[in-house]
């Protein structure tokens, strides 16, 4: 069987590329979905730590919670269903500010995102397109650096996708969090996510939860337990989700060129960055 050509795979909209797992019709509904003032947003770029963060915030919640698969992702029924839904919706994106449903704006819905070291997503996003059958295939880590330093990947450019959200970063109903501060100090980190949330959460049960969200249990649990890989709609293999989650991978990677080249477009295009 010949492998999906990427014109099967890819479309574009807004000039960004998506999969075919996010239908047009999807995309364009998107600026009339009805937010809810209790929604709350689990926004990033993908491989920067979507489902490590959303497994620490469903389990900050002691009522139910509904942890939605992304809002782009899937047909015209999707809005639908989630409309449906009943219960407090946690909803992850991997859209750009820009691009997000105006109602989440208007509303003032609590909007937490993740980033991560772009040298480090990129290198997971390789190995996430090398083996998945959903996505372009990528013959060499070579081919894949330039396509991620164009923006040539699904949910296009790092950079763009970044100073989207960097731009409202002050914006009271946003927190913006790092992957690296994380994986440094958990339980600050999950501290601060309950007073963002406005949860009440003991110390002893930040512990708690700290404990269940380390990177390993929570590879392990996923490729146990989440047969609706919710998060992730990209992939059915669930060893896919999460890899090594180490910060650093990139220098068994990238060429001394290779660095430099990323170096000089990243001192570029975040030159006016805060961060």
């Amino acid at each position: 069987m010949s492998n999906p050509s990427e014109a099967e795979l890819i479309h574009r909209f807004k000039g960004i590329s998506f999969t075919t797992r996010s239908s047009p019709e999807l995309l364009k509904s998107l600026d009339t979905f009805d937010a809810r003032e209790d929604d709350v947003l689990l926004v990033s770029y993908p491989k920067s730590g979507t489902h490590w963060l959303a497994g620490v915030i469903t389990k900050l919640y002691n009522t139910q919670v509904i942890l939605t698969s992304p809002i782009e992702f899937g047909d015209i029924s999707k809005l639908e269903e989630l409309n449906k839904l009943s219960l407090k919706r946690i909803i992850p994106t991997h859209l750009d500010y820009n691009m997000l449903p105006p109602n989440f704006k208007n509303k003032k819905c609590k909007m937490i995102y993740i980033s991560r070291n772009p040298k480090d997503t990129a290198v997971s996003m390789y190995h996430y397109y090398r083996d998945n059958p959903n996505l372009p295939t990528i013959d060499t880590w070579t081919a894949f650096f330039d396509l991620f330093l164009k923006g040539d990947v699904v949910c296009g450019s790092w950079f763009d996708h970044f100073l989207s959200w960097e731009e409202h970063a002050n914006d009271k109903n946003i927190l913006f969090l790092f992957y690296e501060d994380m994986k440094k100090d958990l339980p600050k980190i999950v501290k601060e996510i309950s007073l963002f949330l406005g949860l009440n959460v003991s110390d002893n049960d930040i512990q708690d939860i700290c404990r269940q969200s380390s990177f390993s249990e929570m590879k392990s649990d996923t490729e146990k337990n989440d047969p609706s890989h919710t998060v992730c709609a990209l992939t059915s293999n669930r060893k896919l989700i999460f890899r090594k989650g180490a910060v650093g991978d990139w220098k068994n990677h990238f060429t001394p060129k290779q660095n430099r080249r990323f170096e000089e477009i990243f001192n570029e295009k975040m030159k006016l960055s805060k961060m």
